[in-house]
C-alpha cells in the first residue's frame, strides 16, 4: 500500500511554526529555514498513491539518474531537477563525517537538557524538546529511516549539527543519493519522499497520474500539532522518570491516623442499591498484632533455608609439624634400653675400680649370745682387709669379700632367742663402723 511510504513523514507549515510564543521552537525552525530545506519540506502536501507505486516498482539507477516508468511514460530525475524544483543548496560540504569535531564538541552540551554533554548514540530524551523535534524531521523526512525513532545515530547527530551550528552542508547530493538508495534493488534503505516525488511526476510531460489525496493534515506541523507533540513527551519523560529506579530514602516516620478509611465510590452513587455489605477480613489488616506473626513466620522460613543450604567445604588447615617425638613409637622396632650409670666420687687410687651394685637378702633380726671379750678382739683381728682400706683409702669392698662375711655370719647364727636387743656398733680407725 502507498500509505507505508508516507506513515512517518513529517512536513511543516513554515508560516504557522515561525509565529509561535515558543521563543527556542521558533529559533530551532529559523535555522532549519537557513539550510534552504523549506521547499523540500514544505510544498503543498499532495500525493499520488498509485504513481508512487508504480514508480517504485520500476525504479533503478542508470548512469547516475533515478530512471522509472509510470503508466508507460518514461521518467527521469537528476540532482538538477531537485534543485530546480525545491531550491536546494548545491554548495558545501558532501559528506557529514567532514564537519569540524570542535563544533560537533560544542553540539554536545548545545542539544543537553541537564548540561552535561549527550551521547553521539544516546537517547533522544537526554536533548532538549526543540532538538528532539529537529531530529524527527531529519529522521523521517530526509534520511527515510524505520525502527525505532528513540535512539540517536552518528548520521543524526551530524544533521543536526550542521544546521544549528551553521555548517553548510550540500543538501541536493545528501538527498539525490537517498534517493537512489530508494530504488536500488536489495538496498535497506526504506522507501519514503512520497509529497516530493508526486510533485516531480505532475511536472512530467505527458504523464496521466489519476485522483491525488491530501497529506494527511496530523502529520504537518503547525503551532496546534507541535503544541501536542511537547504534551505528548513531557508526558512521556515524566512516566520514565517515575518507572526509573528511585534512590531509596531514610523512612520518615509519620503518625499513625486513626481515621475511618473513606467510604468506597459506589457508596456515593445516587440512587443506587447496594444491597448488603460485609467487613473486610481482619487478617488483610495489618496491624501490629499481624505484623509481629509475619516477621516470625519470614525469620522461620529464612532460617530454614540458611540450615537446608549446602554447607560450604572450608580448606583444611595445615597445621605446624611438631618437633616431638613421637609418643608411640613402631612396635616392630625393637627398643634399646639404656643403662643407667652412677658417677661416685672420685677415689685417689692408682687405678679406677668399677661399681657394681649389691643386692642384699633380707636376714632376720637374730640376738646373739655374749661374745667374750677375747674372742671379740680375734674377729677385729681376723677382718685386716677393711682397716687396711680404711687407713689407705686404696680400694673398696668386693663382690666376693661381701658374700665371705655373709657366709661367716650365717655360721656363727646357732640360736634364736625371744627377746630383741640392739647390736653393738664398735668404731674403727678409719670412721667405719661395724654391727656386731
Amino acid at each position: 500500500m502507498a500509505a507505508s511510504l508516507f506513515v512517518n513523514t513529517l512536513h511543516v507549515c513554515f508560516e504557522s511554526v515561525l509565529g509561535m510564543d515558543n521563543a527556542e521552537m521558533v529559533a530551532m525552525f529559523e535555522s532549519l529555514v537557513a539550510t534552504g530545506l523549506t521547499g523540500f519540506l514544505g510544498w503543498p502536501a499532495v500525493i499520488h498513491e498509485d504513481a508512487l507505486l508504480e514508480f517504485f516498482a520500476n525504479g533503478s539507477v542508470r548512469d547516475e539518474l533515478v530512471v522509472s516508468n509510470v503508466n508507460g511514460v518514461p521518467v527521469e530525475i537528476s540532482e538538477k531537477l531537485l534543485v530546480e524544483t525545491f531550491e536546494l543548496l548545491v554548495e558545501g560540504l558532501t559528506d557529514l563525517t567532514d564537519i569540524p569535531k570542535d563544533v560537533v564538541f560544542d553540539a554536545r552540551s548545545i542539544f543537553s537538557l541537564s548540561g552535561e554533554p549527550v551521547s553521539t548514540s544516546g537517547k533522544k530524551r537526554d536533548m532538549k524538546i526543540e532538538f528532539r523535534l529537529l531530529c524527527d524531521i531529519l529522521e523521517k523526512t530526509i534520511s527515510v529511516k524505520v525502527g525505532s525513532f528513540n535512539s540517536i545515530t552518528m548520521e543524526k547527530f551530524l544533521m543536526l549539527t550542521a544546521i544549528v551550528c551553521g555548517v553548510r552542508i550540500n543538501w541536493t547530493s545528501i538527498v539525490f543519493n537517498i534517493l537512489k538508495k530508494m530504488v536500488t534493488q536489495g538496498s535497506k534503505q526504506a522507501k519514503g519522499y512520497a509529497v516530493q516525488i508526486s510533485l516531480l511526476l505532475e511536472n512530467v510531460p505527458n504523464l496521466e497520474l489519476g485522483e491525488s489525496s491530501e497529506f494527511p493534515s496530523s502529520k504537518i506541523l503547525t503551532e496546534r500539532t507541535i503544541h501536542r507533540y511537547i504534551v505528548l513527551n513531557e508526558k512521556v519523560g515524566a512516566e520514565e522518570a517515575a518507572d526509573a529506579p528511585k534512590v531509596k530514602k531514610p523512612p520518615v516516620k509519620r503518625a499513625v491516623s486513626r481515621k475511618r478509611p473513606a467510604v468506597a465510590l459506589l457508596e456515593n452513587v445516587p440512587n443506587l442499591e447496594l444491597g448488603e455489605s460485609s467487613e473486610f477480613p481482619s487478617s488483610k489488616i495489618l496491624t501490629e498484632r499481624t505484623i509481629h506473626r509475619y516477621i516470625v513466620l519470614n525469620e522461620k522460613v529464612g532460617a530454614e533455608e540458611a540450615a537446608d543450604a549446602p554447607k560450604v567445604k572450608k580448606p583444611p588447615v595445615k597445621r605446624a609439624v611438631s618437633r616431638k617425638r613421637p609418643a608411640v613409637a613402631n612396635a616392630d622396632v625393637p627398643v634399646v634400653k639404656r643403662k643407667r650409670t652412677t658417677k661416685s666420687k672420685s677415689v685417689s687410687s692408682k687405678e679406677n675400680l668399677e661399681m657394681v651394685a649389691v643386692a642384699q637378702e633380707t636376714v632376720p633380726i637374730q640376738i646373739i649370745e655374749p661374745i667374750p671379750a677375747a674372742l671379740a678382739d680375734d674377729e677385729v683381728e681376723e677382718q685386716p682387709a677393711v682397716e687396711v682400706a680404711a687407713e689407705t683409702s686404696v680400694q673398696e669392698p668386693t663382690a666376693e669379700h661381701v658374700d665371705e662375711q655373709m657366709d661367716e655370719t650365717t655360721a656363727d647364727e646357732e640360736t634364736t632367742v625371744e627377746n630383741i636387743t640392739e647390736p653393738a656398733v664398735a668404731p674403727t680407725r678409719g670412721g667405719n663402723t661395724h654391727v656386731c
